[in-house]
C-alpha cells in the first residue's frame, strides 16, 4: 500500500497555465544511450519528445558557449560492448591484484556512463525561426544523474512570452568520458497538458522524465494526475417552508404600515394647508421670538462694552509704559553717551597704567639683576652660573659636584635663588604654585599636596596642630648626617624651586627648555623682563615719611661727632633738606613706591 499521503488539489486551472507561472525544471534519470561510432564522430544522440524518438545533431546548436566543434571526442568507452557476434569474449586473471583492478575499471566506466554534466535551456513555442534564442538557460550540474536545477522567475519577460502556454525544453549533456556537449532531448510542452503530482517521494520515472515546478505545485506528463476529489460535505439544514411563508407574510405586513403612515401624513399636511391659522398664537409666538433676541442683543451689548472698556484700559496702560520706556531710553541714552567719554578716558589711563606697570617691572628686574648678578663662572661647562659669586650646578648634586661646591656654598646660592624667586612673584603679579620660604641658606619650598606621611615625634606629640605638617615643608639645603631620606627631600625642594622658576617664565610667555637649569632660567627671565625699547622710568620716593627725620637725625648724629659744634646749623638744615617749607604734614601712613614725598 502507498504511503503517499492525500494529495493536494491544484489551484491553477489546465486552461490558465501561462510561462509566467513556471519556477523550476527537474530531470530524473538522465539515459544518455548506447554511444556508437557514427554517434561519437557526429555528436548524435537519440532523444525522446513527446512524439517519439529522434536524433538531432550537436552541431544545430544556437548556443555559441557550448560549440565545442574544436575539441576532438575522447577516447573509446573504458566498459566495451563485445564484438559484432554478440559475444562478449571471456577474460582471464593472472592474479587477484588484476582482477581487483579490472573490477574497478568495470565499476568507474559504468558510474561514468550514468553521469554527466547537464544544464537546460527554454525556448518560446511555436517560434518560426528554427533556432530562436533561449528564453533563460540554468546553471551547470555537474556529475550526477538526478538533476534539480535553481529556481528562476519569468514574470519579468514580455507579455508575448510570460502569455504563452508552449515552451521547449532542451537538454544539454556531457559525459565524463567525452569533451564534448551532446544534445540529449528536445521536448516541446503544452503547460495545460501536465498532470498534477504531489510529491517525488516514491515514485519510478522513466528515462530523461521532465518535472515542471509551477506555483502551485509540481506537474509531469508521465503520470496520471492525482489530484484529490472534492470533499464531501454533509448538507446542512436550512429555514422551512413555514418559517419562509412567516417572513414573507411579516414582510408583506410591514410595507402596508408604511403605506398606511404615509397616507396618514398626506392627509394630516392636507387638512393642515385648508385651515386657515391662528393670528393670536402666531403673533404670541413671534413676540416670544423676538423678546429672546432683544435679551440676547442685550448680553452681546454689553459684553462688547465691558470688552470695550477693558481695551481702552490696556491701551492707556501701555500708552503709559511706552512713555515710561522712551524716558528710560533717553536717560539710558544719555548715560551712555556720559559713559563712552568716560570709558574712553578710563581706557586710556588703563593703557597708560598697563605701560608704567611694564616700564616699573623693567625697571625692578634690571634692579634685582644688580642686586642679585648671575654670572657664568670662568672655566667651567656651558650653562654654569653662579649668583652672587656663588656657583649654583644645574640641579645635579652628585659626588663630582660635592667635591667642587660646598653645602654651605650650595645652600646659600639656593637661599639667594628663592629669595630672588619669591620676590618676583610679587612684582609680575603671578602667585607660585610652590610657596617658598626665603631663610637665606635655611630656606624651604612648601607642597601643599603632598601625601608623604608624617612620623615626626613633634606630629605626634600635636596631632591638632594648625601648623602645616613637617613633611610638606622640603628644605633647600643638605642635611647633616647624610640621610637618604634627607638627601631625596633636599632633591625634591630643588625640583620645586625649578618649577616655581618654570611657572614664571610660562607667565611672561617664555618657554623653558630644560627646567633643571636654574640660574639659566632666572637669568633668561630677569633679561626678558628688562629688555625693552622705551627708556626706563625713574624709581619714585616712598615708605613711611614719619621715620624720614628719624633716619636723618641718625645720620647728622654721625657726622656731628666729626665736626663739632659748628655744624649743628648744618645739621638742622640738612634734617629740612627732605621736607619742603612746612608744606608737608609727617605721618605713618605708607603711600607706596609709585607716589611722591610732597605735592
Amino acid at each position: 500500500m502507498s504511503t503517499l499521503s492525500e494529495p493536494r488539489r491544484p489551484r491553477l486551472l489546465a486552461q490558465n497555465r501561462r510561462l509566467r507561472h513556471l519556477k523550476g525544471l527537474s530531470l530524473r534519470n538522465l539515459v544518455l544511450g548506447p554511444e556508437t561510432d557514427e554517434g561519437m564522430a557526429g555528436g548524435k544522440l537519440s532523444t525522446r519528445t513527446d512524439n517519439g524518438s529522434h536524433e538531432h545533431d550537436a552541431g544545430t546548436c544556437s548556443i555559441s558557449a557550448i560549440n565545442n566543434d574544436s575539441i576532438p571526442s575522447s577516447t573509446a568507452s573504458a566498459l566495451s560492448h563485445g564484438d559484432s557476434s554478440g559475444k562478449q569474449p571471456k577474460l582471464r586473471t593472472s592474479s587477484l591484484g588484476s582482477s581487483s583492478a579490472t573490477k574497478s575499471r568495470q565499476l568507474d566506466a559504468l558510474v561514468n556512463s550514468s553521469l554527466a554534466d547537464v544544464f537546460f535551456s527554454l525556448h518560446a513555442a511555436p517560434a518560426a525561426d528554427p533556432d530562436p534564442d533561449p528564453i533563460y538557460v540554468s546553471e551547470l550540474i555537474p556529475r550526477s544523474a538526478n538533476f534539480n536545477f535553481q529556481f528562476f522567475n519569468l514574470t519579468d519577460c514580455e507579455a508575448s512570452i510570460s502569455r504563452r502556454s508552449l515552451v521547449t525544453v532542451r537538454i544539454w549533456a556531457r559525459s565524463p568520458t567525452h569533451s564534448r556537449w551532446l544534445f540529449v532531448l528536445e521536448q516541446t510542452v503544452d503547460l495545460r497538458c501536465l498532470n498534477f503530482i504531489s510529491t517525488l517521494v516514491e515514485r519510478r520515472f522513466p528515462p530523461n522524465a521532465l518535472v515542471f515546478h509551477l506555483e502551485d505545485g509540481m506537474y509531469s506528463l508521465d503520470f496520471p494526475s492525482t489530484a484529490a476529489e472534492p470533499r464531501q460535505v454533509p448538507p446542512t439544514t436550512t429555514s422551512s417552508y413555514n418559517a419562509l411563508i412567516k417572513l414573507a407574510n411579516l414582510e408583506n405586513a410591514i410595507q402596508d404600515a408604511l403605506e398606511w403612515q404615509h397616507s396618514m401624513t398626506a392627509r394630516i399636511d392636507a387638512l393642515l394647508a385648508k385651515s386657515p391659522p391662528c393670528a393670536a398664537e402666531l403673533a404670541q409666538e413671534h413676540v416670544g421670538l423676538a423678546n429672546s433676541y432683544v435679551a440676547a442683543q442685550g448680553r452681546a451689548n454689553a459684553a462688547a462694552q465691558r470688552r470695550r472698556d477693558e481695551l481702552s484700559a490696556s491701551m492707556t496702560a501701555r500708552r503709559t509704559a511706552m512713555a515710561r520706556g522712551r524716558e528710560a531710553q533717553v536717560q539710558a541714552e544719555q548715560d551712555m553717551a556720559a559713559s563712552r567719554i568716560q570709558v574712553h578716558a578710563r581706557r586710556q589711563l588703563l593703557d597708560k597704567t598697563q605701560q608704567e606697570i611694564h616700564g616699573q617691572r623693567r625697571r625692578i628686574c634690571a634692579d634685582l639683576s644688580d642686586v642679585f648678578p648671575i654670572t657664568p663662572v670662568p672655566d667651567a661647562p656651558p650653562l654654569s652660573f653662579r649668583i652672587c659669586n656663588l656657583p649654583l650646578p644645574n640641579s645635579c648634586y652628585d659626588a663630582a659636584t660635592a667635591r667642587l661646591v660646598k653645602e654651605d656654598v650650595l645652600s646659600a646660592a639656593l637661599g639667594l635663588v628663592a629669595l630672588l624667586v619669591r620676590h618676583l612673584q610679587f612684582y609680575l603679579s603671578y602667585p607660585l604654585p610652590y610657596p617658598i620660604d626665603a631663610f637665606g641658606s635655611r630656606s624651604f619650598a612648601r607642597d601643599y599636596i603632598s601625601h608623604l606621611p608624617d612620623s615626626s615625634p613633634r606630629s605626634r606629640a600635636k596631632p591638632g596642630a594648625s601648623k602645616p605638617s613637617p613633611r610638606r615643608d622640603f628644605p633647600l639645603f643638605l642635611p647633616r648626617g647624610g640621610s637618604t631620606v634627607g638627601q631625596w627631600r633636599f632633591e625634591y625642594a630643588w625640583f620645586l624651586l625649578n618649577k616655581d622658576i618654570e611657572a614664571l617664565c610660562a607667565s611672561q610667555a617664555l618657554r623653558v627648555v630644560d627646567i633643571r637649569h636654574s640660574l639659566p632660567n632666572l637669568k633668561y627671565l630677569l633679561y626678558v623682563g628688562s629688555a625693552g625699547a622705551a627708556e626706563v622710568p625713574q624709581r619714585k620716593r616712598g615708605g613711611v615719611k614719619g621715620l624720614w627725620a628719624v633716619r636723618a637725625a641718625a645720620l647728622d648724629a654721625c657726622a656731628s661727632s666729626s665736626t663739632g659744634a659748628d655744624g649743628e646749623t648744618s645739621h638742622e638744615a640738612r634734617v629740612k633738606l627732605p621736607f619742603a617749607d612746612g608744606d608737608v604734614r609727617l605721618c605713618l601712613r605708607t603711600r607706596g613706591l609709585r607716589e611722591d614725598v610732597a605735592r
